[in-house]
């Protein structure tokens, strides 16, 4: 892509390796194809759906996740705020804490949604605490993270393409 596209398309999504802006529906950067419309908007559902349990009574910021194992289960979260802050759990973290709690530790994709009263507007990307938890369980080249709008409506990233230079237990091991 040259670079006059690339600076047309600046508030789109590039892939960093291919430079191919990733668009919405189902366009990705990803060469092993580990997600296709169906799972995406399956998730995407999913994590709309969750939003009806998100308790935010002090940011009004609601977020639901849908987290997809590798045996094909998905586990919901919403955040859950406190008048303290410091103990939120996010959606994300919700939904991997839920999973690993059933004895699920292997994980493909997770969709995020949310928005201020719940309304997307935006996309919804995981925090920093989020994104190192998926460090902890999931490989960062394979495992797939959706940011939705709707389910026609979503960007596809891999775990390292938005923590690029994450730290995992591999790394303990070094």
């Amino acid at each position: 892509m040259s670079e006059e596209i690339m600076k047309q398309n600046k508030e789109l999504p590039v892939c960093k390796e291919t430079t191919e802006v990733v668009a919405v529906n189902n366009k990705q950067c990803l060469d092993n194809a580990l997600i296709n419309d169906t799972i995406c908007h399956n998730l995407i559902t999913a994590a709309i759906q969750s939003l009806k349990f998100s308790y935010a009574p002090y940011s009004k910021f609601k977020v639901g996740a849908a987290l997809l194992t590798k045996s094909n289960k998905i586990y919901t979260g919403c955040n859950v705020e406190n008048a303290t802050y410091t103990p939120t759990n996010c959606a994300e973290r919700t939904a991997f804490f839920k999973a690993i709690s059933e004895g699920d530790n292997e994980f493909s994709a997770i969709a995020i949604v949310g928005g201020k009263e719940g309304r997307l507007k935006d996309y919804c990307p995981p925090c920093g605490v989020c994104r190192q938890v998926m460090m902890e369980f999931c490989d960062p080249e394979k495992f797939v993270v959706i940011l939705a709008k709707s389910p026609e409506e979503y960007w596809v990233y891999t775990l390292k393409d938005i923590m690029p230079f994450g730290f995992s237990p591999k790394n303990l091991n070094a």
